[in-house]
Parts: C-alpha cells; sequence; structure tokens
C-alpha cells in the first residue's frame, strides 16, 4: 500500500517538475503568462527555465529574421502610369512584450504589417515616376517605404530591416502600347538617318563626279601640251635633219613612201612610169625623170601631194 502511494506520489512530482520547466532555443523567445498577463521580462537567452505549473504557461515568439511576402500591387505613379509593383519585406519582432500586447501572433502580425506595406507603397510610388522607379532612384524609394513602414510598425514591437521591390512593370496592354510608340519613333529615327545618309551619299558622289571630270580634263590638257611639245619637237629634229643632209632625208622620205604606198590591198596607183615616184627604181641616187621639173628635191613631185605626204 505505502508502495503504491509512493509511486503515485513519484508521478505527481514528475509531472509537476516537467510542468514547471521550460526551454527557450536559441531561435526563439519566451514571455511567462500567468491568467493571460505578462509577469516577468522576456527570457531572449536560450537555456532551462522554471515557471510555476498549472497557473503560468509560457508564449514563444521567433526570434529570427521573418519574411512577409506581399501579392502584386497596381498603383500609379506620378506620370500617371498603372504599373504593377511586387514586393516584399524583412522583420523581426524587436519588443515581445508589445508585440504579444499589440498583435499576439506572427499570423496577425503579418496582416497588420502588409496593410501598412501596401499603404506605404502606393503613396511613395504616387509620387514617383516610373522611369525614377524603374531605374534612377530604385534604392531610394525602397529606402522611403522601409523608413515610413518601420515608423509605423514599431508600435506594433517589430523593427522592419528591410524592403524590396522585387518587380515593377507596366501591365501587359500598356506595354505592348509602349513597345509600339518605341518601335514607330525608332522606325522614324531609322527613315531621317537613311534620308541624311543618302543626301550625303549623293554630295560625295557629286564631288567625286566633278573631282573626277577636273581631273580627267586637266589630264588631256596636259597630254595635249605634251603631245604638242612632243610633235614641235618632232618636226624640228626633222628639219634639223633634213637641213643636215638632204639627200639622205629624200631617200629615207621616199623609202617610206614605197612601204605606205606599195602595200598588198585594194588600192590601186595610177602613175606615169616617169614620175617622181619611181625615181630610186631607175637610179639608186634619185636623179629627177627629164620633164619634171616641179620636183622638190625630195624625189616626190610637187602635183602629188598626197604621194609627198605617204
Amino acid at each position: 500500500m505505502r508502495s503504491g502511494i509512493l509511486a503515485i506520489l513519484l508521478v505527481v512530482v514528475a509531472v509537476v517538475g516537467y510542468l514547471s520547466i521550460y526551454v527557450v532555443n536559441p531561435t526563439q523567445q519566451a514571455l511567462v503568462l500567468q491568467f493571460g498577463k505578462i509577469i516577468e521580462q522576456p527570457k531572449t537567452e536560450s537555456g532551462l527555465y522554471f515557471k510555476i505549473p498549472f497557473v503560468q504557461n509560457v508564449v514563444y515568439l521567433d526570434k529570427r529574421i521573418l519574411n512577409l511576402n506581399m501579392p502584386p500591387l497596381e498603383p500609379i505613379s506620378s506620370d500617371k502610369k498603372r504599373l504593377i509593383v511586387d514586393a516584399f519585406a524583412r522583420y523581426k519582432i524587436s519588443d515581445p512584450v508589445l508585440f504579444y500586447q499589440r498583435v499576439q501572433n506572427v499570423l496577425t502580425a503579418n496582416r497588420r504589417l502588409s496593410t501598412l506595406l501596401q499603404s506605404s507603397l502606393r503613396s511613395e510610388v504616387g509620387r514617383t515616376s516610373f522611369v525614377a522607379l524603374v531605374r534612377d532612384d530604385r534604392s531610394g524609394v525602397m529606402e522611403n517605404i522601409r523608413r515610413d513602414v518601420s515608423a509605423n510598425a514599431e508600435e506594433l514591437g517589430i523593427e522592419v530591416i528591410d524592403v524590396k521591390i522585387r518587380r515593377a512593370d507596366l501591365p501587359d496592354a500598356n506595354s505592348q502600347a509602349i513597345y509600339a510608340r518605341m518601335q514607330t519613333e525608332r522606325q522614324r529615327e531609322a527613315t531621317e538617318i537613311r534620308a541624311q545618309g543618302e543626301e550625303q551619299s549623293r554630295r560625295i558622289k557629286s564631288r567625286a563626279d566633278r573631282d573626277a571630270t577636273v581631273l580627267v580634263a586637266e589630264a588631256k590638257r596636259d597630254s595635249e601640251i605634251i603631245r604638242g611639245d612632243g610633235d614641235a619637237e618632232r618636226n624640228k629634229i626633222f628639219a634639223e635633219a633634213f637641213g643636215a643632209d638632204p639627200d639622205f632625208f629624200a631617200f629615207y622620205r621616199s623609202m617610206q613612201a614605197y612601204e605606205a604606198g606599195l602595200q598588198s590591198g585594194d588600192t590601186s596607183l595610177v602613175l606615169s612610169p616617169d614620175s617622181s615616184f619611181f625615181r630610186f627604181f631607175k637610179d639608186p641616187a634619185g636623179a629627177a625623170v627629164s620633164g619634171s621639173g616641179d620636183d622638190d628635191g625630195t624625189g616626190v613631185s610637187t602635183r602629188s601631194p598626197s604621194l609627198a605626204a605617204q
């Protein structure tokens, strides 16, 4: 009988001891409540603690940084553009007592904090242009939202660590319209640049044609001058050669005339055998044929200028 009572007492003591002990993990902080009221400072350090069983209970709160994911919003920017903004926040419970008194649990805290974040985001985006939000001052916009939300969240015992905007885009319909407008502007610019290029091309071609015409004209002029100088020099040499030895010159000119006039072909020459043209056939010395007193000394009659030229 005594052993049974002792066993029951041991069980009761064990149960009471078990209910008197609670453990705080490194990721937690604990509040001890007695009849719903906080009676001790929050336990923020990990370890083993004691409480009064059946009278006191323990509420555990997370000590880590928590994430708050918010559904995409459609605010309107300062330049009247409708946007789709996807943002999130990170926060931690900085005052466990105030947190428990105001919201009690993380689920309620997320709802309250989400409302604050949406309101602050709409206000800040409404003061910011689309270009600033997307490109120029995105970090500044996020910092302004964080400060605004953090100031309101202090009343809930929450410290907002960071606010980030994942995506800030135009709706699909607006994006297509802007893309079409940008495409039209690029096409207009391309047409303008192409027209300027064609104008420049025509100007360059015209200048090149003019320069080519001038160069060809100058080259022809110089060639005529050089050709004239050459003809003059040739005539001078001929005159000097004729003056040095008229007989040899007459013989040479006659040989040239024979070479040119006696070639095979359809041309026929009707000449008198006594013509001066054949004088070197009859006399190697080229003596003048009798009756042809109009010979000029070259062996070719002056009455046959075409043959003399040959």
